[in-house]
């Protein structure tokens, strides 16, 4: 009476039966599987389902009769017999898997049974002892139903003649409390008392009570008053104090006045004693302070702002934060915050006295400790009395400070670099005062970077503690943010590079009152130290700067490229006051050796005058001079007979040829107009053009302005045959030395031809010398 296989449905994957499959399906628990199965016949739950409720065995069998063959049916058979020794084995597994748990709930059954018969038993006994209760109390409860409303009476007249008794011994009871300094029981007696000796105030007797407490109240108000101003007492007698004079209906405000008041004399009293300590060093004649910055900053905080802390605390428990005080609590705390900003502000005015009188600019580690602990404090104060706007003062202080610092740092620094300025100019000075040879303009310049670029160095590190990481201040948006762009950066590096580019361009302003006295080489070495620091060390410093201090403001700053543009502006400006300064020297003494000499009767030359070899011995010198600082520079290729090729110019074929027309009265506007037109054919030379920045540009322009002095100085004198003669050789001469140290020989050519052909037409008798002659003076010289 098996299913066939094909009314069975498919077996699980693997062929293994899922365990209690059949045992949930006899039960009525979902089987995903038996659901599967019986979807797969569509028969679930039919006539012919022989797992459901409503299978019917003669239809089974019926169905399986005509429908499957013999051999179909001896399968059949042998399924269903599988199936049923399956079910008796899981049965058989099943009762072995629980069998305790069967024992013990049998073993539970039969307990409850024993159980439940003795409870039983003793509900009846208590049932019965229950009956037998109420009948005995309802026999009291008519034996007694007649004294029962006298009684109710006397209680409430006992009752009342106990208040009364109170209140008669109210006085004698609050007397002996006030003796015992059991205050808080004798309010307690009196607040109890109150009302009613308030309502029959009209009764002469209860008037002479209220008349007694009152009086005996008020010696107690009294004393706890004298209590409460002492201050000598703890908190929590300061607190008892309050609430039982708050309860005696002292009003709140005067109390908060009166704590607030002897608060302040002590607050007051080490405000005192902090003003004389900054007082002691002015009147002993120290010109600092007595103690440095972080021991003053230390006791201000320990014994004032503590204190201070612990007032702010104590009024608080007292008057704001105690239970039924909400009525008073926004009166006390009003007062509580401008007492505190009163006093705490003449304790910032005190500590911004102390710090201006940090002038040092070395090591400010001192500074920033006293500071941070300075800002730790007020932080505690702000938790306490977050209203108080004394926190928000205190770090305005500390970043006025830091601007202050940042200031002063500056002024040392410029300082500083004019102390380096004197000390090269010392050493420029010492060799001709001790007739010692010229400093080395190179180990100077060298001398002095180094010098600034440490000082700017240990300048950062020294501003940097502003910024360290251990430091609470350092987290505000203002040491994040414009202290390190506006501050640092801005304020410190760029205006002290700025204030080095100005100082420059005031050595170029006027020749007669800084530039006459500053020494020629201190001008050279300024612009090479702009050159180089336009080349490097503006950016240098500025990366530096930028890496020490991550700067995380937006504010515009200045770019390196402007600084650089102005530093370079200002080399530039020194280089070319330099060229003038050492023009000017030279031009002097040619000018002086033009303007003392009398032309017309001068003797034959026989030498090339002093003064020359003087401007060739200073133009070797200014050469050796810049050479240390610049380099080279390019030159215009030159002959290799450059001396030769001056001295055709002055060759005694030309000069006669040149000159020749002047002899008769008629030539000299022809002359003039052979001049002329020459001139408009020679390349124009520009005299005070921009030098660059190398040696031949320097000289070059050096040249220029001597050699145009000595023309103009030349064509406002008149020269005999001799004086003519005489400038023929000194130009000569120089030509010999002084074309090697331009960029261009024919520029020294046209305008030494310039000086003499200028001579020339200023000279009664011009007869030129012979060029052998000359030669023959300037080697013998």
């Amino acid at each position: 009476m098996a299913a066939s296989p094909a009314e069975r449905g498919p077996e699980p994957p693997g062929g293994k039966r899922r365990p209690h499959g059949m045992l949930k399906l006899y039960y009525g628990l979902p089987d995903p599987s038996g659901e599967t199965l019986g979807a797969a016949r569509g028969e679930l739950g039919g006539p012919i389902d022989i797992n459901g409720p409503h299978f019917d065995p003669e239809v089974f069998l019926t169905k399986l009769r005509k429908e499957c063959p013999l051999a179909q049916l001896m399968d059949c058979e042998t399924d269903m017999v599988k199936q049923i020794r399956a079910l008796d084995s899981d049965m058989q597994t099943l009762v072995y898997e629980n069998y305790n748990k069967f024992i013990s709930a049998t073993d539970t059954i039969r307990k409850m049974k024993n159980d439940f018969k003795k409870m039983e038993d003793e509900m009846d006994c208590l049932a019965a002892n229950m009956a037998v209760i109420t009948e005995f109390s309802a026999s009291i409860s008519s034996t007694l139903q007649d004294q029962h409303e006298q009684i109710t009476k006397l209680s409430g007249v006992h009752a009342l003649l106990r208040k009364l008794q109170f209140l008669f011994e109210l006085p004698a009871r609050l007397t002996k409390c006030v003796e015992l300094e059991a205050y808080a029981q004798a309010v307690r007696y009196y607040s109890k008392a109150r009302s009613i000796l308030h309502q029959y105030r009209h009764m002469p007797s209860f008037q002479g009570i209220q008349d007694d407490c009152q009086k005996i109240m008020a010696d107690l108000a009294q004393k706890l008053r004298e209590k409460f101003r002492d201050g000598g007492s703890g908190a929590k007698d300061l607190a008892e104090c309050v609430e039982l004079l708050l309860q005696l209906g002292e009003p709140a405000e005067e109390l908060c006045d009166e704590f607030l008041s002897h608060a302040r004399s002590r607050l007051e009293a080490e405000l005192q004693a902090l003003e004389a300590e900054l007082g002691e060093g002015q009147s002993q004649g120290i010109s600092g302070p007595a103690t440095d910055i972080l021991e003053f900053t230390d006791r201000g905080c320990n014994s004032f702002v503590s204190n201070m802390c612990l007032v702010i605390a104590s009024y608080q428990e007292l008057f704001v934060s105690r239970e039924g005080a909400e009525g008073i609590a926004r009166m006390a705390r009003d007062k509580l915050v401008a007492f505190v900003d009163g006093l705490m502000e003449r304790y910032f005015a005190l500590v911004e006295r102390r710090i201006q009188l940090e002038r040092g600019v070395g090591d400010n580690s001192l500074l920033v400790r006293a500071l941070d602990r300075f800002h730790r404090r007020l932080q505690a104060l702000a938790k306490l009395l977050p209203a108080s706007r004394a926190a928000a003062e205190g770090t305005e202080i500390v970043v006025r400070a830091a601007k202050e610092r940042i200031r002063q740092y500056l002024q040392a620094l410029q300082s500083f670099y004019m102390d380096c300025l004197t000390d090269v100019r010392q050493s420029l000075a010492a060799p001709r005062l001790m007739g010692k040879d010229s400093p080395n303009l190179a180990e100077l310049l060298s001398t002095i970077s180094a010098s600034i670029l440490n000082q700017i160095k240990s300048v950062l590190t020294y501003v940097h503690l502003f910024t360290a990481k251990d430091i609470t201040f350092s987290n505000k948006p203002y040491f994040k943010g414009e202290f390190c762009s506006q501050g640092v950066r801005e304020g410190l590096i760029v205006s002290f590079i700025k204030s080095i580019c100005q100082t420059a361009r005031q050595f170029c302003e006027s020749a007669g009152d800084k530039g006459g006295s500053t020494p020629p080489a201190l001008l050279l070495l300024l612009s090479r130290l702009c050159l180089d620091y336009e080349t490097s060390t503006i950016s240098y410093i500025l990366t530096l700067t930028d890496e020490q201090f991550l700067v995380q403001d937006h504010s515009p700053v200045t770019p390196v490229t402007g600084l650089c543009a102005e530093a370079r502006e200002a080399a530039q400006k020194l280089l070319n006051h330099y060229v003038k300064v050492q023009g000017l020297i030279i031009s002097q003494m040619l000018r002086k050796s033009v303007e003392t000499r009398d032309w017309i009767t001068t003797i034959e030359p026989r030498n090339v005058r002093a003064v020359m070899k003087r401007v060739v011995e200073d133009a070797t010198s200014i050469d050796v001079q810049v050479g240390l600082l610049y380099e080279e520079g390019v030159r215009k290729a030159q002959s290799s007979d450059s001396s030769k090729r001056t001295f055709s110019v002055y060759s005694s074929s030309r000069q006669q040829s040149r000159y020749a027309p002047s002899y008769t009265p008629s030539a000299p506007m022809d002359t003039n107009l052979l001049s002329n037109i020459q001139k408009l054919f020679s390349e124009r030379i520009d005299i005070f053009s921009p030098v660059e920045f190398n040696k031949v540009s320097v000289l070059t322009g050096i040249i220029k302005i001597s050699l145009k002095t000595f023309l103009e100085c030349v064509r406002l004198r008149t020269f005999g045959r001799f004086g003519l003669q005489q400038i023929q050789v000194d130009c000569y001469y120089l030509q010999l030395y002084l074309w090697r140290f331009v960029s261009d020989e024919n520029l020294v050519h046209f305008l030494l031809d310039e000086i003499v052909g200028s001579t020339a037409h200023r000279c009664l008798d011009p007869v030129p010398m012979e060029q052998s002659v000359i030669e023959v003076i300037c080697e013998r010289g």
